[in-house]
């Protein structure tokens, strides 16, 4: 039986969109390492409703308007003084409040990509960004990353390459240079410095996108790419790890020019402009530095027990990086391993996880996986880590006894 939908055509642009990590699933013990969630008791609840009480009782006529009252503008202004403590030094005019940081990543990709222009990204990159990209119908090239972050020397044998061939010089390339999502590596400062001198040379963009840099638990410090090179960087950062992801407010930094095109293709006018009162009222006299700290305390220990889970229940059957901040743990299986063929029956068991080809702009990225440490409890995430590890070493046991029922007798 037809429907009104098979006879409507959608975009040739709107891309494939299939459910990551097991989302869908809603059983109430299910162990969810998938979702990249901020932990729901570290939300300042308390100070949120008195918040949202004086957003109402002082400003609530004037913050209902399509203008908001003067909470936008103290946004802008924490922002603006923030910054200052990762060495971003910004005028009001150049920062723009979004609708969380995945929203400046479209924005920069409407901006700048005209269909058929390049991107270059990392591989693995952050599928929300890869989405975007494509519907913009942009060339999309990756390039690997390792314990230092993105492989700026290949990167630069490209950029050599297509000046002597006469290739295209992508228009931007995103990267995530700060507890890298999903890789949890970080790009050193000598390879920020690279990149920093290839923007200039060549005459691209670079957006940064440093959702993560907040919750640092090493303490040592990596200047953002925008300290680095401002003119040719679109820095963009977000509250959602920080203080709430239903809060849908993020950042952009960027040259005026910039912002100004970037307003003109934000047609909703000023973003959750109650919703920045609320935030605005809880700011003022709020002790974020403390709230920060509170915050890298517990998911430094989410890490670590996610860390010594997975070496106990795999062993030497999966390789990793220990982030230095973020949310994440990156699996590397061995090559023969694909997880999406183990994802359905791990969710069975009762565990959710993101499979490695949903960060890959090609067909790639089979013997990974991202696990996430932050929403879930530390007896969650041992009891989650063992049962992926029966999940794929009955993947690995059915495999090879496959294998061997059809070796030759």
């Amino acid at each position: 039986m037809s429907t009104p939908f098979d006879l409507f055509s959608f975009a040739k642009r709107i891309p494939a969109t299939p459910s990551i990590g097991s989302t869908t699933v809603t059983k109430p013990d299910h162990i969810h390492l998938s979702f990249g969630f901020a932990a729901p008791h570290l939300f300042p609840i308390e100070q949120l409703s008195r918040a949202a009480y004086e957003a109402v009782a002082q400003h609530g006529r004037k913050a209902l308007q399509y203008s908001g009252s003067g909470g936008p503008r103290k946004i802008l202004e924490w922002i603006q003084n923030r910054s200052l403590v990762h060495g971003i030094k910004a005028e009001l005019n150049q920062i723009m409040v979004t609708y969380g940081s995945t929203q400046g990543i479209d924005l920069a990709a409407r901006m700048l990509l005209d269909p058929g222009d390049h991107v270059w990204v990392e591989s693995p990159s952050f599928f929300s960004a890869l989405q975007a990209f494509r519907t913009a119908e942009a060339v999309i090239t990756s390039f690997p990353i390792d314990e230092d972050g993105l492989r700026v020397d290949l990167l630069e044998n490209a950029l050599l390459e297509a000046g002597r061939n006469n290739k295209p010089i992508p228009k931007f390339i995103y990267t995530m240079p700060t507890y890298h999502n999903p890789g949890g590596v970080t790009l050193s400062n000598e390879r920020r410095r690279r990149l920093a001198q290839l923007a200039e040379t060549y005459n691209f963009f670079i957006v940064e996108d440093d959702a993560y840099s907040e919750l640092n638990f090493s303490g040592r410090k990596f200047p953002p790419l925008y300290t680095l090179i401002p003119e040719r960087v679109i820095y963009l950062n977000t509250f959602s790890k920080i203080i709430g992801p239903g809060l849908r407010l993020g950042w952009m930094i960027a040259d005026k020019r910039v912002i100004e095109k970037a307003r003109l293709l934000n047609l909703g006018g000023s973003i959750g402009v109650f919703t920045q009162e609320i935030l605005a009222q809880l700011l003022d006299g709020f002790a974020f530095q403390e709230h920060v700290d509170q915050l890298i305390l517990h998911y430094s220990e989410q890490r670590d027990v996610m860390a010594e889970a997975v070496q106990s229940s795999f062993g030497d059957h999966v390789t990793f990086h220990l982030p230095e901040g973020g949310f994440y743990i990156w699996l590397q299986f061995g090559k023969h391993v694909n997880t999406s063929d183990f994802l359905r029956d791990a969710a069975e068991m009762g565990v959710s996880f993101v499979d490695g080809k949903s960060f890959f702009a090609k067909q790639e990225g089979y013997p990974y996986a991202r696990l996430c440490f932050s929403y879930v409890s530390e007896e969650q995430i041992v009891r989650g880590v063992n049962i992926l590890a029966d999940a794929y070493f009955a993947y690995e046991e059915q495999r090879l006894f496959g294998l061997t029922k059809q070796q030759p007798l």
